[in-house]
Parts: structure tokens; C-alpha cells; sequence
């Protein structure tokens, strides 16, 4: 996945196969290939949280207490269709950004700022995509309210801006009028708003570029040749690894 941009396990069987052959002439078959990957689905997770933790503590600087967050869907089926896979973990949900309703999940992720380059990734987790990003990370930032955290719309909650003011940190975001506030009080504020709104989004642009990288570089936002839960968990999570080893192979290649 990481250097050969094989993203599809009969793709990586299909590469391994014809190499290995020759050297170990009782290689499984695709199907058993398959199965024990998905035996090992709970491992995918613990390899994950290592190697994050490994690449965030060499990445570090300590003056950064910038944080940006963000989250993307991982879609096994289109919204138009009944989801059938990994119920347990999938739901129906709505993608603003690409108007759209899919079955799947929410890849929610929080990294430290890293001017001119992708930030350090600190927590990566998986959520339903039913939720709402603020549920899904409330007790994440409540535990991060002693620094500055750039969010967008969707963390637009007083109560959660309030807890980091008393805890000396602060949650900015793009500004979100309020349900029935009058319009000419919109239109006296909006040249104030919009320099404002754009200029939070600038700051959290790179936490949108990592997962566009992301995506880019595993292909993690399309799951639907995913058939089974242990499938799904192998398919984010395998991902995942990938990435952060190609992450630290380019930090250490600069």
C-alpha cells in the first residue's frame, strides 16, 4: 500500500504471489490469505496506536499547542442503497462537503499545527457516521481545552468554548450565524465575519490536506469490496499503518 499503491488485498496478493513463490511453494491461497488477515484484525489497531505514537514523539516540537482537527467518511456504500456490511459499526450518514449521503464511518483525526507542512497527527478515531463530530470528539477536547484548537462549523458549541476559556485554551472556528438571527444583523457583520471565518480556515487548512493525502496516497475512503466487519477494521486500520510508515519514511528520506 505504503510504496506500491496497491490498495486492494487480491492486489497485494497478486504482487506477493509471483515473488515469494519460489521460495515458499506452500503460499495460501487468496481466500486463506484473506481469512488470516482478518483473524488478525484486532492487532491492526494496536500497530496503529504504535507506530502514531512512535512517529508523533519523534515529530514533536514542544512550543506547539496548536492543535487543528478535522474528519473524513469512509464509505462502503452509497446512501442511496441499504448498508449491509459491518452493521455494527456502520451507519447512514451525510457528507457536507461532498453532498452526499453513504453507509459507512468517520475517520476523525487531531494533530498539531506544523507550518508548511502536514501536522502531526496525535489521535486518529473511528466513529459512527451517524454522529455528529462534536459528539464524537467531546470528551477528546475536553481534555485538550488548555490549548488553542482550530475547528470547523460543527464545533461552533458555546458550552465546549466556555470549558477552554476557564481552562486557558480556546476553540476557534469559521462563524455560524445562529438559527433566526435577523438578516440585517448578518449584513452588518459579514465583511468582519468573512475575514474571520477565512482566516480560522487557513490556519486548519493542513489538517484537511492530511487527509486528502490520506486518501490520495491508501485510497481508505472507498471500502465497499469491504464484506465483514473484521474486514472493515482491517481495510482503516491497514491503511492507516501504511500511511504512517510512509510518513516516517519521508521524514527520515528529508
Amino acid at each position: 500500500v505504503a510504496f506500491e499503491r496497491r490498495f486492494r488485498i487480491k492486489d497485494i496478493y497478486d504482487y506477493i504471489h509471483p515473488h515469494w513463490l519460489d521460495y515458499f511453494p506452500a503460499l495460501p491461497s487468496y481466500a486463506a490469505f484473506n481469512a488470516r488477515l482478518n483473524r488478525l484484525a484486532s492487532v491492526f489497531p494496536v500497530l496503529v496506536q504504535n507506530l502514531q505514537s512512535k512517529y508523533a514523539a519523534d515529530q514533536i516540537v514542544s512550543q506547539s499547542f496548536i492543535s487543528l482537527t478535522d474528519s473524513m467518511p469512509i464509505i462502503t456504500c452509497s446512501g442511496k442503497r441499504q448498508g449491509k456490511v459491518a452493521k455494527e459499526l456502520c451507519e447512514k450518514g451525510y457528507n457536507s462537503t461532498k453532498n452526499m449521503y453513504y453507509y459507512g464511518v468517520k475517520l476523525h483525526g487531531i494533530g498539531f499545527s506544523k507550518p508548511g507542512s502536514l501536522p502531526i497527527i496525535e489521535v486518529l478515531q473511528v466513529g459512527s457516521a451517524a454522529e455528529h463530530d462534536l459528539q464524537a470528539q467531546r470528551q477528546l477536547l475536553e481534555q485538550l481545552a488548555n490549548r488553542v484548537v482550530f475547528g470547523d462549523k460543527a464545533f461552533c458549541c458555546e458550552t465546549i468554548k466556555q470549558l477552554f476559556n476557564e481552562f486557558g485554551g480556546e476553540l476557534l472556528t469559521p462563524i455560524k450565524y445562529k438559527k433566526g438571527q435577523p438578516l440585517w444583523d448578518r449584513q452588518q457583520r459579514k465583511a468582519f465575519d468573512d475575514l474571520y471565518s477565512k482566516a480560522v480556515s487557513k490556519v486548519r487548512q493542513p489538517i484537511e490536506s492530511f487527509f486528502s493525502w490520506l486518501i490520495e496516497h491508501t485510497d481508505i475512503q472507498r471500502a465497499a469490496k469491504v464484506r465483514s466487519t473484521k474486514g472493515l477494521i482491517v481495510h482503516i486500520f491497514g491503511k492507516i499503518a501504511a500511511a504512517l510508515i510512509l510518513l516516517t519514511d519521508l521524514n527520515i528520506s528529508s
